[in-house]
């Protein structure tokens, strides 16, 4: 499966996601209220976010962290969707070096090591709750 389709699969409910991001539901519909993310919804109307949608939603509350307001980040994220350089681009560090992608196989043994990690005794992290399910 290609990494595009991976990254645009609607798996995550909004329960994670907030885990992941760190924003209240409430944040996270009114993003969606303005059309700067589009979750998925299942036959029940849940919200099912994709990791792109995460990636989405931490870039929305980065910007909003520096003090650009809701239309500001609008037009942002229309030039980057345009494939113009945004505003922001210019006063960037230049970006890291394209990383190693990693196997399918490579990627399980780091998570799986993630979980192993976890001593007896000690609160286990978040992400090694969530992908405990995997991995027992």
């Amino acid at each position: 499966m290609a990494d595009d389709i991976r990254r645009n699969m609607p798996l995550f409910p909004i329960g994670i996601v907030m885990k992941l991001t760190g924003l209240s539901a409430r944040q996270i519909r009114y993003y969606e209220q303005h059309e700067l993310v589009k979750p998925a919804r299942t036959k029940g109307n849940q919200r099912l976010f994709s990791l792109n949608d995460i990636d989405r939603l931490l870039e929305i509350k980065s910007l909003i962290e520096q003090g650009v307001n809701i239309a500001g980040i609008k037009k942002m994220l229309a030039m980057k969707e345009a494939g113009k350089p945004s505003p922001e681009a210019a006063t960037e560090p230049k970006a890291e070096p394209k990383r190693k992608e990693l196997t399918e196989k490579e990627l399980h043994e780091l998570l799986k090591q993630q979980v192993l990690l976890h001593r007896p005794g000690q609160a286990a992290t978040l992400i090694q709750g969530e992908l405990s399910r995997f991995f027992h």
